[in-house]
């Protein structure tokens, strides 16, 4: 019987083999499937949930800077934005479920082996970017709750520790999490919501709806961001019905919650925004309901270091991931120790926006194929016809947002003012290009002529192919 064939039967009937699993050390072990349905909402719920939602609505009622949303509008961005960005999240994790593979290899199948390189070095970029993004805003949160009475080395450290210490048994991780962390984050964000409501609401001025689609863009890209990451734990999952609700509903209900949250905070700090925490802090029992959302916070520092192991695994199947996790855990604990995000916060968008019009590509795959049939081998052909899906939607992305990094942004905006692309408030980037890619690689989504098609779990032939 082969290994995947064991693990799917385990998968069927669970017990205690089941639940004790852990995922594979290297590419070429099939992984078991010991997630179901309230594994997956416990996961992705607590992702939904961030530091960066509580602080950031104004990304969203601010899209276009002189001119904000109303509340409603800003309200209906919210909802819209993570309704489109969870429908394809979920798809890519019904992907992962359905073919037992992390989301690098997936795009072996869709876009060929070599060509699979190029997102695989991206997204390490993009996770280890991330990954250090979360730990400096853990460590300065932790520090806002104590008054700065804790060194910032110390808090980076523990932010560290923590990150690293997840990512060597993660699916006890992600168990541990479900059983004692979820509900303790749905209680943390309760007691700020109560607590914020309970306060008078400013009225906002001067807004508009002229931005609306601009903050179902930014709400959007947050979703997707997770695509590159999310079949690394939908490979897992028992069903792919759990994989999807884990996305579309539990990701996508807390996200809402957690926006809603960071917006009712927004407006009464709107003359100071830089005193958020100091609001939250300052609501009964606030501090508590902040602690717990902060140490929280690493299961998405947690996910990125991972994810980059994963991602690593894509090029070299036979290393070993704890060890990876180990070595990406220090290095993106030292950058925190040194590095001030700043502007490099405009490069991490960038990297975000390649992957829109990828997860485009994706859906295409899955509408075509359903995720049947795909090629996970070395020796994938590179599919000429998808890369240049890909690559239309990315470059209509930079015609309609060219983004905020120097020399690349105005390389674009002068491309895009001389085809009069930019400037338009009402044009959403991210659907634009999401679509644009899924249109021009549908006809080329198909399976090849002659390719065997069964269920797209590796089987033993695939994992021998999948050895160096």
């Amino acid at each position: 019987m082969s290994t995947v064939t064991e693990h799917n039967k385990i998968a069927d009937h669970p017990g205690p083999v089941a639940r004790k699993a852990e995922a594979p050390t290297t590419l070429t072990e099939a992984a078991p499937r010991t997630l179901g349905l309230l594994d997956q909402f416990g996961f992705w719920g607590n992702l939904g949930v961030s530091l960066f939602g509580l602080t950031t609505a104004s990304t969203v009622m601010y899209a276009v800077l002189d001119k904000p949303l109303p509340v409603a509008g800003t309200i209906l961005a919210l909802v819209v934005g993570t309704l489109l960005g969870g429908a394809i999240l979920g798809i890519s994790l019904m992907l992962g479920a359905r073919n037992g593979v992390p989301a690098m290899v997936l795009l072996r199948g869709v876009l060929g082996a070599k060509a699979s390189y190029l997102p695989t070095a991206l997204n390490v970029l993009q996770n280890l970017g991330w990954g250090t993004f979360e730990i400096v805003l853990i460590a300065e949160s932790l520090r806002s709750v104590v008054h700065d009475n804790l060194p910032r080395w110390l808090c980076v450290l523990i932010a560290g520790a923590i990150t690293t210490a997840l990512t060597i048994r993660p699916l006890g991780s992600i168990r541990v999490l479900r059983k004692y962390v979820t509900a303790l984050v749905v209680l943390a964000t309760v007691v700020l919501a109560i607590g914020l409501l309970n306060r008078p609401i400013p009225h906002v001025a001067g807004s508009s709806w002229g931005g609306f689609w601009l903050g179902v863009d930014a709400v959007v890209a947050v979703s997707i961001s997770w695509v590159p990451l999310g079949a690394d734990y939908s490979r897992h999952s028992r069903t792919e019905r759990a994989a999807f609700l884990g996305g579309f509903v539990g990701y996508g209900a807390t996200q809402i919650a957690c926006y809603l949250v960071g917006l009712i905070a927004l407006l009464q700090v709107l003359a100071d925004p830089s005193k958020i925490f100091d609001l939250y802090l300052s609501l009964p029992l606030g501090t508590i309901a902040l602690v717990i959302l902060i140490l929280r916070e690493t299961d998405q520092s947690f996910a990125n270091t991972y994810s980059t192991a994963l991602s690593i695994q894509n090029l070299r199947p036979h290393w070993d991931r704890r060890v990876l996790s180990v070595a990406i855990g220090t290095l993106i604990t030292l950058a925190a120790l040194k590095i001030q995000i700043g502007d490099y916060y405009n490069f991490l968008a960038l990297i975000g926006a390649v992957f829109v019009p990828m997860s485009g590509v994706l859906v295409a795959a899955w509408v075509r194929t359903r995720g049947d049939g795909l090629d996970f081998s070395e020796t994938a052909p590179t599919r000429p016809g998808m890369l240049t899906a890909w690559l239309a939607g990315f470059i209509s992305y930079q015609l309609l947002n060219p983004g905020l990094l120097a020399h690349w942004s105005s390389f674009w905006s002068r491309i895009g003012d001389a085809l009069h692309t930019t400037g338009h408030v009402w044009l959403s980037a991210s659907v634009t290009s999401f679509v644009l890619a899924l249109l021009v690689a549908l006809p080329f989504a198909g399976n090849r002529p002659g390719t065997k098609r069964g269920n797209g779990k590796l089987d033993d032939e695939d994992q021998v192919a999948l050895k160096p």
